[in-house]
C-alpha cells in the first residue's frame, strides 16, 4: 500500500471574551480557507456550533472535542490558532477531552504596531505563552511555529504548515506501520538484530514469511501467466536490462507477484528481505530490482532483513513523500574528514541514480555464480541534498534510539561498482564517533531531500525516542 500524502487537521480557533471578537471571526475564516487552499482536510467548528466557530468556554471545549472524536480516524494533527489572546483552558480542555494523541501545532497571530487600539490589538504574543503553559500542565506534547507570532498569509507560515504536515505523516505512518520480514537474518549480520517488542510499543508490527514459502509460491506461477507477463513488462521498462537473460527476469517477476500478494493479504506497508545467499542459491536471482521498484513507489524495502533500516527509510519517505534507500557507511573519501563513500550492491530506487541499469551482484557472484545474481540496480547517486537516519532498538536501555542529520551528495570523482555516491556532512568525524560509541549499525537510511527537522520533531517529541540530531 503506497503512502497516502493526504493530511487532515483538526483546527482550534481560540477566543477570549474581553478581546476583539472580530479578530477571532476573521481568523477562523482565513485559517480555514488557507488550509483548504493548500490541499489539507479541515475539521473545525462552525458558527452554528459555537460563537464564530471558536473555542473559549468549557461548553465550547466539549462541543469541539466531540467533533474531533467523531473524526478520530481522519485527523492527523491539530492546529491551534490564536487570532487574539485566546482562552488557555478551553484549548487544553478540548485536546484532553478529544484524546486524539496526534501532533499539535500552536500558532499566534502577529500584531501590527499601527493597530494597537483596544478594538484592534491581538495580544496573541502573550496568549500563546499561556496556551503552551496549560498544554504542559496537561501533559500534551506540541510543536511551535518558526517564529513566535506569524502572519498566516506569508510564505514562511506556509512552509511551517508543510513542515508540520510532514511531522504528522511520520507520526501517523510509524504508529501504524506494518513491516514484512521475508526470510531470516543473514547469519553474518548480528548488526541488524532488533527487538520486535520495543518496536511494537511504538505501534510498529513485524510480520514474517519464510523464504521457502515465497519460493514455493513463485514456483506455482506459470511463465505464461498474464500476471507474469505484465510484471515482466514493468521490470523491462523500469531500468535498462541489456545483457540479462529472460530466465532471471521471469524469476524476478514471479517473486514480485508473491511479495505483492503477501503485502496485500497481510496489510504490510514496507518490507525487509533476506537478500543473500539463500535467494541466489535456491531461487537464482538477487531481489534488488523487485525491492528497488517497491521503494520507488514509496513502499520502502531494506536488504539483509534490516527491519530498523526499513523503518528509517519509511520515516524519511513519509516526511519527504519521495523514495528512500538503505546505504552502507562504506569508505573514507581520500583525506577529506567531512566526506565519505556510501555504497550498496544495490537495490536503490532508480530515481536516486544518474544512469541506473540492471546488473549482477559483483560481491557474491564468485561464490554462487554470476548467472544466479542478476537483478541489482546500479549507478551513481545524483548530486544534491540528503537526509540520513538510523533507527535502532537499544534493548538494554529498553528504548528506541536514532540519529538524524543532513548533508549533500557531491560530484567528486569516484570509479567503483554497485550503487555509490560521495556524501559530504559537516563535522562528520564527530558523527562517526557518535555512531561507534553508541553501537549504531553500519546501515543508514537516506533520502534525497532535507527533512531532518521533521524527523527529529516526530521521533523525539511525539514518539518519545532518544534522538541525536547532528547539525554539524
Amino acid at each position: 500500500m503506497a503512502t497516502d500524502p493526504k493530511v487532515t487537521f483538526g483546527l482550534i480557533v481560540g477566543n477570549r471574551g474581553f478581546f476583539p471578537d472580530k479578530l477571532a471571526k476573521d481568523g477562523h475564516a482565513v485559517m480555514t480557507a488557507l488550509l483548504k487552499k493548500l490541499g489539507f482536510g479541515v475539521v473545525v467548528l462552525s458558527d452554528k456550533d459555537t460563537k464564530f466557530g471558536t473555542v473559549e468556554t468549557w461548553e465550547d471545549a466539549k462541543i469541539c472535542a466531540g467533533l474531533f472524536r467523531s473524526h478520530r480516524d481522519e485527523i492527523d494533527g491539530v492546529i491551534i490558532t490564536l487570532p487574539n489572546f485566546g482562552d488557555e483552558r478551553g484549548i487544553a480542555d478540548t485536546l484532553k477531552l478529544a484524546g486524539l494523541d496526534v501532533p499539535v501545532l500552536v500558532h499566534a497571530w502577529e500584531d501590527d504596531p499601527k493597530k494597537m487600539s483596544l478594538e484592534r490589538r491581538r495580544d496573541s504574543f502573550c496568549g500563546k505563552m499561556s496556551a503552551c503553559n496549560n498544554l504542559v500542565q496537561y501533559g500534551i506534547q506540541f510543536s511551535l511555529t518558526s517564529q513566535h507570532t506569524m502572519d498566516p498569509t506569508t510564505k514562511e507560515f506556509k512552509a511551517d504548515l508543510l513542515w508540520f504536515a510532514g511531522v504528522c505523516r511520520v507520526v501517523r505512518g510509524l504508529k501504524n506501520c506494518r513491516v514484512g520480514a521475508l526470510g531470516a537474518r543473514p547469519a553474518a549480520f548480528n548488526t541488524v538484530r532488533y527487538s520486535e517488542k520495543l518496536l511494537q510499543q511504538s505501534g510498529i508490527t513485524v510480520e514474517t514469511l519464510d523464504l521457502s514459502e515465497a519460493f514455493g509460491r513463485a514456483s506455482r506461477i506459470k511463465d505464461t501467466d498474464p500476471k507474469t507477463l505484465e510484471r515482466l513488462k514493468l521490470i523491462s521498462n523500469y531500468v535498462p536490462c541489456k545483457g540479462v537473460a529472460k530466465d532471471p527476469l521471469v524469476k524476478m517477476a514471479k517473486l514480485a507477484i508473491v511479495v505483492d500478494d503477501w503485502m496485500e493479504s497481510s496489510g504490510l506497508d514496507i518490507t525487509a528481505f533476506q537478500c543473500w545467499t539463500s535467494m541466489e542459491e535456491y531461487f537464482g536471482v538477487v531481489p534488488c530490482t523487485v525491492m528497488s521498484m517497491m521503494s520507488e513507489s514509496l513502499r520502502s524495502s531494506a536488504c539483509e532483513v534490516d527491519i530498523c533500516g526499513a523503518v528509517g527509510m519509511h520515516a524519511l519517505a513519509l516526511a519527504s513523500q519521495t523514495p528512500s534507500a538503505l546505504h552502507d557507511w562504506n569508505n573514507n573519501y581520500g583525506g577529506n574528514p567531512d566526506k565519505c563513500v556510501n555504497f550498496h550492491c544495490s537495490n536503490w530506487p532508480k530515481s536516486f541514480l544518474q544512469d541506473p541499469k540492471m546488473s549482477f551482484q559483483d560481491i557474491i557472484a564468485g561464490s554462487v555464480g554470476k548467472n544466479n545474481t542478476f537483478g541489482t540496480v546500479t549507478g551513481r547517486v545524483k548530486p544534491g541534498p540528503a537526509t540520513y537516519l538510523r533507527i535502532t532498538t537499544a534493548d538494554e536501555e529498553g528504548m528506541i534510539a536514532a540519529y538524524v542529520g543532513e548533508g549533500r551528495f557531491t560530484k567528486d570523482p569516484l570509479e567503483t561498482f554497485g550503487g555509490f555516491g560521495v556524501l559530504e556532512i559537516p563535522d562528520m568525524q564527530n558523527l562517526l564517533r557518535y555512531i561507534c560509541e553508541n553501537g549504531f549499525e553500519h546501515h543508514v537510511a537516506v533520502n534525497l531531500s532535507h527533512v531532518g527537522s521533521i524527523i527529529n520533531e516526530a521521533l523525539e517529541n511525539y514518539l518519545d525516542w532518544d534522538v541525536y540530531w547532528h547539525k554539524g
